[in-house]
């Protein structure tokens, strides 16, 4: 029997979550990622094998998931080269799963819904409003229908905008680099807008429960926790009061895009995403709580872990998406 779980993109955000969970529950782990490099938090754990492997080649993903039970989808490439990476490493996580006849568990975003009057649910209209949007929704319909024709058992767990230890993000590394600097903080839109948002750790974990849910919970998107809608101004300030600053919130103007554009290729290619920042973007996940038990960890509690890991090594702070 098949026990070991699977983790590619392991060095990732997502996946060093995924690792860490998977470590606390005493599972087996084989964390693939192209660097090969120890995850962060999990060194010490019990049978964990660290592989070095490119997500896109299909013979190598054969190999790396030859006795897996699950296979975690935790990749996460380049924006600039998600067109070309994401299709090929995403056709060779399901051709090597299906070979070793594991769990597919995909980690997917909200980016293919698009712009959304209300909170979003598992069923709401995939409208994406942008080319990463599309990407994702096609990815996501390719998961579900290796599942529909019975070549490999698939689940996907969808989070929005993504923050915490480990997670660069526009909710992230710029917000909490600037509160540990007492710098300006610049919220990716109008900060008085509600939001929802996936704290790292509370998607990997609910990840994990996906790979060990029975076969009924497969061949379908599960919205992971997320914990009661807050402000973006709410947010900085709750990060400002745990770092022992007074809150400085500004925001990231159209001008200032426009200018880092030119000199950032992160933000060059991020900046049709910014949509999600001018409107209430709302995630229920009310389905994956009657049905499962991870619950979100409450705002207060991910800020104080987040920030401890950026003291942890100041040169972290150094290291965002938007500078301070």
């Amino acid at each position: 029997m098949n026990t070991t779980h699977v983790v590619v993109g392991a060095s990732g955000g997502i996946g060093r979550a995924v690792c860490a969970e998977l470590a606390r529950r005493g599972l087996p782990i084989r964390a693939v990622s192209r660097s090969g490099t120890p995850i962060e938090g999990v060194e010490a754990a019990e049978a964990v094998e660290v592989v070095a492997a490119d997500a896109t080649d299909a013979a190598a993903m054969r190999a790396a998931c030859r006795d897996a039970a699950a296979v975690y989808h935790c990749v996460n490439p380049p924006f600039a080269s998600w067109r070309a990476a994401f299709p090929a490493a995403t056709r060779a996580l399901l051709a090597a799963a299906g070979a070793a006849g594991a769990r597919l568990v995909f980690a997917d975003d909200t980016w293919m819904y698009g712009r959304v009057d209300g909170p979003m649910h598992e069923d709401t209209t995939v409208a994406p409003v942008s080319g990463k949007g599309v990407l994702r929704a096609w990815l996501a319909e390719m998961v579900l229908a290796a599942h529909a024709r019975g070549e490999v058992e698939t689940v996907i767990g969808r989070a929005p905008e993504l923050w915490g230890p480990g997670v660069e993000s526009l909710l992230a590394g710029g917000i909490f680099a600037a509160a540990a600097r007492g710098r300006t903080a610049r919220w990716p839109g109008d900060p008085d807008l509600p939001v929802t948002a996936g704290y790292a750790p509370d998607v990997g974990a609910a990840l994990v429960e996906l790979a060990l849910a029975p076969a009924s919970a497969t061949g379908r998107v599960w919205h992971t926790p997320v914990p009661p809608p807050i402000t973006g101004r709410l947010f900085v300030e709750k990060v400002f009061a745990a770092a022992g600053h007074p809150p400085r919130v500004g925001r990231i103007t159209p001008a200032m895009v426009a200018g880092l554009r030119l000199v950032s290729p992160v933000v060059r290619e991020g900046a049709e995403l910014l949509y999600q920042f001018e409107q209430p973007f709302l995630v229920d996940d009310s389905a994956y709580r009657a049905a499962f038990t991870t619950r979100a960890t409450d705002w207060d509690s991910g800020v104080a872990a987040t920030l401890a890991w950026y003291r942890a090594d100041l040169e972290r702070t150094r290291r965002r998406l938007v500078p301070a």
